[in-house]
Order: structure tokens, then sequence, then C-alpha cells
């Protein structure tokens, strides 16, 4: 197994399995703190801009202990939360369905929900290339793709603000809360993510157009939308 989860080979994901299980319980407190709740907004916008009507069936990958199933829920969705963490299931509040699965092998069929979320759960995976793969398969022609990341800022002066409280402060306050290695993964793991133009283009192979990024909190996260293709976009 590897010393970190940040660390590429056979183990990682057990790595990251093993770390989200240690900090569950304290999870959605400690990033509630880290975001001065910022995190439940733009929960409640990537929920919106699905766009789906009321009684869509949504599947969250990386679903936590389940505040993107809460909010769609709340939105009148039918939810099903899957993680790899036990651990994180565990400590899951409210009624929609979780699932203990693998989000690189999930266990639904092909085109058979109407959308997909995933909030934070990017950078997680060993490779997201085969994670967009999956979202894309499971989603019926036209679902919808909401998919919340961290980000960084573009302007200098707030990107250097966002560096210093991301790689300095985090760590301290999720040391204080939580788990300090943990919350030294979290943003040392961003370097992991696929860069926009990545992201899109992991996307497009995936089958979903229509993609479009927008920044939140002046660039600290950001949500990437898509639509998957029906049958005459496929065929054009």
């Amino acid at each position: 197994m590897p010393a970190n989860p940040l660390e590429a080979g056979p183990g990682r994901q057990r790595a990251v399995r093993e770390m989200f299980d240690r900090i569950a319980p304290r999870y959605h407190r400690t990033n509630s703190v880290l975001t001065f709740g910022l995190d439940r907004r733009w929960r409640r916008r990537a929920v919106a801009s699905l766009g789906l009507p009321g009684g869509s069936v949504v599947v969250d990958v990386g679903c936590s202990p389940g505040e993107l199933c809460l909010e769609l829920a709340h939105h009148g969705h039918r939810a099903i939360g899957v993680d790899l963490s036990e651990g994180m299931l565990r400590a899951a509040v409210g009624e929609p369905v979780r699932v203990l699965a693998d989000g690189l092998a999930l266990p639904v069929g092909d085109g058979a929900v109407d959308g997909v979320t995933c909030g934070f759960a990017l950078r997680n995976v060993v490779d997201p290339a085969l994670l967009f793969a999956e979202l894309g398969r499971v989603l019926r022609p036209g679902g919808r793709l909401a998919l919340l990341e961290v980000a960084e800022p573009a302007w200098a002066p707030a990107r250097a603000v966002h560096r210093g409280y991301f790689h300095h402060v985090v760590p301290w306050i999720g040391g204080l809360l939580s788990d300090r290695q943990a919350y030294r993964y979290l943003p040392a793991s961003s370097v992991l993510l696929p860069s926009p133009a990545g992201m899109s283009a992991l996307a497009g192979r995936a089958g979903l157009g229509s993609v479009r990024r927008r920044l939140l909190a002046f660039g600290a996260a950001q949500l990437l939308t898509a639509t998957k293709a029906g049958d005459a976009d496929a065929a054009a």
C-alpha cells in the first residue's frame, strides 16, 4: 500500500478509502467550517443546474455523508448515493438510498438514470477517464451531469490569497477539527485534477456534450455541467 493516498500504484484506492473512513464522522462539519458554509450554496447550484423535473432518478457518485443526496431529495428527485467508503455511508443522514460501490464500476444499467452528480470526488479516483466513461454510460440520452470540484482563481491577487488559505490554513484547521494528514491531502490532491480542457475532452469522449464550466466563489470551486447526447446527436 502506498504511504499516502497521493502516491500512484495499485494501493492508492485502498489508501483513499481508508482515509475517508477515518474522517467520516466529522467530515460534514469540518468542510462546512472550511468553506464558511459556501459548500451548501454550491450543492444547491449543482442540483439546480441539472434542470431535471421532479421525480428524476439521479445518482450521486462519491456521495460521502450524503449532502448532495439530501439536496437532490429536497428538489424532488429520487437520489441514489454511491461511495467506496463504508465509513462515509455509515455517517450518512436522511432517507435517500445509498450503495457501497466503486464509482469506476457503477452497479447501474446503461442509460438507466436521468442525472448524475459528483461532488469533489474526481481527484480521488485512480482513473478520471474511466469515471467520466461510467458517468456517460449510466446516463440516458438527454440526461444531465453536474460535477463540483475545487479550482483556483484566475486573478493573481485572489489566487495568492486562495493558495495561502488552501495550502496552509485548511490543513491546520482540518487538523484541529479532524485529521491533519487527510486535510493536507485535500489541497495537495488538486494537482491530480485534469485541466479544464482535459475535463471537457474526457466528457466528450464519454458521449457528453454541451459542456459548460462555471467558476464559483471567485474561482475557489468549479461546476462542470454536460448533457448525454441523444440518438440524433450521436448520429450527427
